[in-house]
């Protein structure tokens, strides 16, 4: 193992308090596709598919250690903790981005190969410990999910059930809720924002709000996260206005 490598696995190690009996794996969990295919060693696909496994496996048991085991409100909770937005956040806290081998010109931080990073580190631990959920729970998410607690109360998954609520009781019909959408980036990484809302009467077609034209999403890495965040800016822009 070269001795830049070897000092970035070292010190990666260090950071999270796990020492890898396999250091093979750590190495492959942090080598990006781009750079693994051009040097012709493992990267860390196979490791991120296994991870993402893993920390379902480990957010279902943590919602159901505190009482909630109802599949639908899991499975809104666990999409908030799994999200990439979430991923990222917690690989930000580490500085993930300076321990990966990439390509010379590959741009990391901020982008959705640091959640891929991030499960892939999970799923080596999980098989360098001799396939071991909790030291994967104990290692890599307890450390960096403490504010679990704020996550669930806020999830952002709601959003669209909220809103819709919000509109039902006030104009008493059934509502449809319009969106367009921007796609940037690239497709391996790219950037979703939701804008232009319209909230329409199903039954009369009719547009029951002008909500501003310049309202819309910020910039997330999928569709489905992009439209939470505008369905909670609407929410929020009626209750001010209403009130």
């Amino acid at each position: 193992m070269l001795t830049i490598k070897k000092e970035k696995i070292d010190k990666f190690q260090k950071y999270i308090d796990y020492y890898f009996n396999n250091e093979d794996l750590l190495a492959q969990a942090l080598t990006t596709p781009a750079l693994g295919n051009e040097i012709g060693e493992p990267n860390y696909e196979f490791l991120e598919i296994l991870g993402d496994a893993i920390i379902k496996i480990v957010f279902i048991l943590k919602l159901s250690q505190k009482g909630i085991r109802d599949p639908g409100r899991i499975t809104k909770i666990k999409a908030v903790l799994e999200s990439d937005k979430n991923l990222k956040r917690i690989a930000k806290q580490i500085n993930l981005h300076e321990f990966l081998f990439k390509t010379e010109n590959q741009q990391v931080k901020g982008t959705r190969i640091l959640a891929d990073v991030f499960e892939a580190i999970c799923g080596a631990i999980f098989l360098d410990s001799n396939q071991n959920f909790y030291t994967v729970e104990d290692k890599m998410i307890n450390p960096f999910l403490k504010d679990l607690d704020s996550i669930i109360e806020n999830s952002t998954i709601n959003n669209k059930s909220r809103l819709l609520e919000y509109l039902q009781e006030r104009f008493k019909t059934s509502i449809l809720i319009k969106l367009k959408y921007e796609k940037d980036g690239f497709d391996h990484d790219p950037i979703w924002i939701a804008k232009k809302p319209q909230i329409i009467d199903k039954v009369s077609e009719k547009i029951l709000i002008n909500l501003p034209v310049d309202t819309k999403s910020r910039k997330f890495g999928n569709k489905r996260e992009a439209e939470m965040d505008i369905y909670l800016k609407i929410l929020n822009y009626l209750k001010i206005k209403d009130n």
